[in-house]
């Protein structure tokens, strides 16, 4: 009889003991998770702000290279799909073929002088340029976060827990595309003049 009680005890000590541990580490996935939706906000405002200075860089270009329908079209149809974008993992491949059309755009300026000295121009350059440092920050807490939840939820015993509570690995990482592993440079600024030739003796 005592053996019993005493196994009795044991299972409900082991029960109450699972329990707060399971509570515990549940309320710790949620508040990562959560870490992890704050983070992806931040980057969300980020890449609109970008979205939004588009067209008017854009407008700006076509004033100057009205010919370059091929690079304006591009820019287009990635500004549409990133806007239209409803997942993470939707955004940031809208976003990698933004960050493409628009290296494209930055070499069409190269060939227009009279744009680099634009005022209106070298007013959304400084704007773009301070989006893409915030996007850069906000990327990299991004995915440092999601690092984060992603560790925690795969660790012993909280694998388990995460597994029971429903909880799954995220994978939306912000990851360099091939070919794009450096951020075009927004620099439109005008080149400095060359020394003229020496005159011939």
């Amino acid at each position: 009889m005592k053996t019993g009680v005493i196994i009795l005890i044991i299972i409900v000590l082991l029960l109450f003991w699972f329990g707060s541990t399971f509570v515990s580490h549940r309320n710790e996935m949620v508040r990562k998770r959560e870490a992890v939706n704050s983070a992806w906000s931040q980057v969300d405002v980020v890449l609109q702000r970008r979205a939004d200075l588009i067209p008017n860089l854009v407008e700006t270009v076509k004033g100057f290279a009205t010919h370059e329908e091929k690079v304006f079209g591009d820019i287009a149809a990635a500004r549409s799909a990133l806007i239209n974008a409803k997942t993470p993992s939707e955004k940031i491949a809208a976003n990698g073929q933004l960050d493409g059309a628009l290296g494209r755009l930055l070499v069409v300026v190269e060939n227009y002088p009279q744009l680099r000295s634009n005022e209106n121009f070298l007013r959304l350059q400084d704007e773009l340029a301070g989006t893409e440092n915030r996007i850069a920050i906000e990327r990299r807490r991004y995915n440092e976060t999601v690092q984060d939840y992603n560790t925690y939820i795969g660790l012993f015993p909280n694998n388990i827990i995460a597994s029971l509570a429903g909880f799954q690995r995220n994978d939306a990482y912000f990851k360099a595309e091939e070919g794009s592993r450096q951020a075009p440079k927004v620099n439109f600024s005008t080149p400095p003049p060359q020394p003229a030739p020496a005159p011939q003796q």
